[in-house]
């Protein structure tokens, strides 16, 4: 079992989605864990979210999904995982955020954000959860042992 999650090819492209979706997602882990970029840390963004309603366990798988997602990410270690759990962070994220339509609200002149970066996330995560780490990933090192 633990081989299926870990095995991977070499492949290049992997690699370069694991890094561009660690990038962009440790930033708002940050945000909800450590109150840095501009976050409220864990104990506001806790208190905001379980009070908007959402149980406290999916509130903490979050935090892991979108702080310890990106790391392990970046190192390639159980990208499948890592990937998986930021996709569903999506996926929960859109349901929100559809009713402000498709598009980012560049402009400012929406009530709030459209999906489409939610749609992209999800899809690169998707992608890493079928193929795996790749190239540089921890995943293939230890598979290959």
């Amino acid at each position: 079992m633990i081989q299926k999650l870990l095995k991977t090819d070499s492949d290049l492209t992997s690699l370069i989605l694991r890094i561009v979706l660690a990038v962009v997602f440790f930033p708002h882990g940050a945000q909800k864990v450590l109150g840095i970029f501009g976050g409220y840390g864990f104990s506001g963004t806790y208190a905001f979210l379980t009070n908007a309603g959402f149980p406290g366990i999916l509130v903490l798988l979050l935090f892991a999904a979108e702080f310890l997602g990106p790391i392990g990410l970046l190192t390639g270690l159980l990208t499948r995982v890592a990937a998986a759990g930021i996709g569903v962070a999506m996926l929960v994220a859109s349901t929100t955020h559809l009713a402000h339509g498709f598009f980012i609200n560049w402009t400012g002149g929406q009530q709030g954000e459209g999906v489409e970066f939610h749609i992209l996330a999800i899809a690169i995560s998707l992608v890493l959860v079928i193929k795996g780490g790749g190239k540089a990933s921890l995943d293939g090192v230890i598979a290959n042992k």
